[in-house]
């Protein structure tokens, strides 16, 4: 049993969605996991309020408070690749997180992900993530290093005021693909069937990125991929609604989500550059990969 060295949170929210307890809620929350999985935790003391008060099975709900919890999975699985710091100083760090890597803790993944790699890494547990990239994604990822300035550089993001380059190499099989070709792809993306899957719907556009095909071969070429805003799976949902879809990708077109993680395949997606104006030095702040994928 893997259990979570730090507690992950959430926020009841302001509209009762018609439950009495914090159980009831919980179970509702995360269908996933049992009454019985939920109670023991509690009798266990890893269920508790913002103020370290522990919440038991009676325990009501109440509306905006915060709910603490400590996460657990039967087996993790350890992936075999390290991560690298970037950059760092007294404000930020910035690290290269290989693939198949979590950023933050999640399904089957409580201690093996970026987030924690680096807390235990640099000794500092107050370390956040201000930012995510998928787990197949491969790329840089800035961390704040101080919980007082955190709010400030996850706005950055929240407010598209982060210059992020990628890189991808898709198929051409389908269709072929000329060097220096631009696309500037404008839509609506939505939760689809299952909601972790994204798909492009008719309304009005909240998604963007700008497309350059980089150099190509005969059955594959390599793109560089500006994504203005930050949807879920933007980039792959992109390219593959332009005919491309990326290698090695389980999701699009065709969702493989019992497929176990081929380490010899991974998905060739890299979040290579970040760019901005550090909100708290005025200076202007670029980190790069120091990597690149290849045709050959």
């Amino acid at each position: 049993m893997a259990i979570a060295n730090s507690p992950s949170k959430l926020s009841l929210p302001q509209h009762n969605p018609g439950v009495t307890t914090v159980l009831e809620f919980l179970i509702l929350k995360f269908p996933a996991i049992s009454s019985e999985v939920w109670q023991q935790r509690m009798v266990d003391g890893k269920v508790h309020w913002h103020d370290g008060g522990l919440i038991n099975a009676q325990s009501l709900f109440a509306a905006q408070q915060r709910v603490y919890y400590y996460r657990e999975v039967a087996s993790e699985p350890v992936i075999p690749f390290a991560e690298k710091i970037v950059f760092q100083d007294e404000l930020i760090l910035v690290a290269y997180k290989p693939h198949f890597l979590p950023v933050m803790p999640g399904g089957e993944y409580v201690e093996e992900c970026l987030q924690n790699r680096l807390r235990n890494k640099t000794g500092n547990q107050q370390l956040q993530a201000v930012h995510r990239i998928d787990n197949g994604t491969a790329g840089l990822v800035l961390f704040a290093v101080n919980p007082s300035s955190r709010a400030q550089y996850h706005n950055l993001f929240a407010a598209q005021q982060v210059t992020k380059t990628y890189q991808a190499i898709a198929s051409t099989v389908n269709q072929s693909v000329k060097h220096n070709q631009q696309w500037e792809v404008i839509n609506r993306l939505e939760k689809s069937t299952p909601k972790f899957v994204m798909h492009i719907v008719e309304g009005l556009a909240n998604s963007h990125s700008r497309i350059r095909c980089l150099q190509h071969s005969a059955d594959k070429a390599l793109f560089e991929l500006n994504p203005i805003t930050g949807k879920t799976h933007q980039l792959r949902v992109h390219m593959q609604s332009l005919g491309w879809p990326l290698l090695n990708d389980n999701y699009y077109p065709q969702l493989q989500s019992n497929k176990q993680n081929d380490y010899s395949k991974p998905l060739q997606l890299l979040a290579q550059q970040l760019q901005f104006i550090d909100p708290i030095t005025q200076q202007q702040r670029c980190f790069s990969s120091q990597t690149e994928l290849s045709l050959v």
